[in-house]
């Protein structure tokens, strides 16, 4: 018999590092990718303390390449002489295919590339989700808002009448 794979729960490599929860709200999410991340040592070390923050940041592609831009990752005061840039430019790494799609998502479809959420996989590599995404308009938000709050008051009334 085949063994079952474990979840990402029980995985005690598996760790959410950042989360960008504004992205969904702001943003209609249409398809995501998984990329690696080019880091530095003391960043790796700061990141498993868990000091980060992905909701400014986004992604862009330019000559070629990925990267994330304007992510921060706090300093580890533990490397002195070589600590890190907080708020670097960090190399994405993805498939030529997959750059290829993004790059043609920004430019002809006006979407944009949003980091959803950092964490290191079950290998404790450092990866991070992008998602290809269009703006949201106001009006699309408040329907999102209302669809929302309509689902939980159903299950709410449900809840009561059961």
């Amino acid at each position: 018999m085949a063994q079952v794979k474990s979840s990402s729960k029980s995985d005690p490599n598996y760790k959410v590092i950042a989360e960008n929860r504004r992205a969904r709200f702001d943003y209609a999410i249409e398809d995501d990718v998984e990329c690696g991340i080019i880091l530095e040592g003391s960043e790796v070390k700061s990141l498993r303390m868990g000091g980060s923050n992905i909701a400014e940041s986004y992604a862009a592609v330019e000559d070629g390449e990925l990267w994330l831009v304007n992510s921060y990752i706090a300093p580890y005061k533990q490397a002195k002489t070589f600590g890190h840039e907080e708020r670097r430019r960090r190399k994405l790494l993805v498939s030529r295919k997959q750059l290829v799609e993004m790059w043609n998502a920004t430019q002809r479809k006006g979407m944009t590339l949003v980091p959803l959420v950092m964490y290191f996989n079950h290998r404790g590599k450092a990866k991070i989700k992008i998602g290809i995404a269009k703006g949201k308009q106001l009006h699309d938000k408040r329907a999102d808002s209302a669809k929302r709050d309509w689902s939980r008051q159903k299950s709410r009334l449900l809840k009561e009448h059961s």
